[in-house]
């Protein structure tokens, strides 16, 4: 009797392992397709900008994006947010709701990864005082996980600001603070108008910044707010918010005038 109950244990063992076996490669394989994909991506719809100012303080994006091609793959695309020497450099989209795009790709496919989207109750063109941009933390680094780091001082002096490429217009977000919150909070409450009350809410977000901003340039006075899970408490989220500074560059007219191609290095 003895050993028929440990062959069933030992089964039930092996059974648990092979299962959890077989999700873990599973989640693997779709950190392997979801990083192909978007590396794809970069390379066909974006290159390095043109060599044109050796400032190292220039304000034109580093990068250009051909949005012709890529707003024919998807209409939902209303931009590419970039920032160098991290992981994060994707197209962002903008769907009917903020569910669609949490399992689904830029292209629309299925995808564990998602993508980085703008919330569906934001006007288009970032034309509201504050436009939220939502992507997953993965535990691979990609999407989104990396904007905790920017709760450290010397990460944030080494990337103050996030780029921003739209079809009309190029952006610096020069970040002005970052931190822990509640998917709940009021960080989340959209203003489309600026006013007294706008003005509060933008006070209570510095507030809070785990960093000291060193920028302040002459901006839109519109803003992002860039959110992502965080695994501290339940609902946690963690943060960033930068202004909109217009950029003297224009990175999907470039390309699409046929001016420099070269790819990204």
């Amino acid at each position: 009797m003895g050993k028929k109950i440990r062959r069933i244990m030992m089964a039930a063992l092996l059974a648990v392992f092979l299962v959890s076996t077989a999700v873990i490669l599973y989640v693997k394989h779709n950190y392997r397709v979801s990083e192909a994909l978007y590396s794809q991506a970069a390379e066909q719809y974006t290159s390095q900008a043109p060599e044109e100012d050796p400032d190292p303080d220039s304000q034109s994006a580093p990068i250009q994006v051909d949005f012709d091609a890529l707003t024919a793959e998807n209409e939902d695309i209303v931009g590419w947010i970039y920032c160098e020497g991290t992981p994060i450099d994707y197209p962002v989209v903008r769907g009917a709701d903020n569910d669609y795009y949490l399992h689904r790709s830029y292209d629309g496919a299925y995808s564990a990864s998602g993508s980085i989207f703008a919330d569906a109750n934001n006007r288009e063109g970032f034309a509201d005082c504050n436009t939220i941009i939502y992507g997953h933390h993965m535990k691979d680094g990609s999407m989104f996980a990396s904007l905790s780091d920017w709760g450290e001082q010397e990460f944030y002096e080494a990337h103050p600001v996030i780029w921003l490429l739209t079809p009309g217009q190029d952006y610096r977000i020069e970040l002005m603070s970052g931190f822990m919150t509640s998917a709940h909070a009021d960080v989340y409450t959209i203003y489309q108008e600026p006013g007294e009350e706008f003005e509060h809410y933008v006070e209570a977000v510095l507030a809070e910044s785990d960093f000291q901003p060193v920028l302040h340039s002459e901006g839109t006075g519109r803003y992002v707010l860039l959110s992502t899970c965080a695994y501290v408490f339940d609902d946690a989220r963690y943060v960033l918010f930068g202004e909109l500074v217009p950029a003297d560059s224009t990175g999907g007219r470039r390309i699409r005038e046929g001016e420099g191609q070269s790819q990204k290095e």
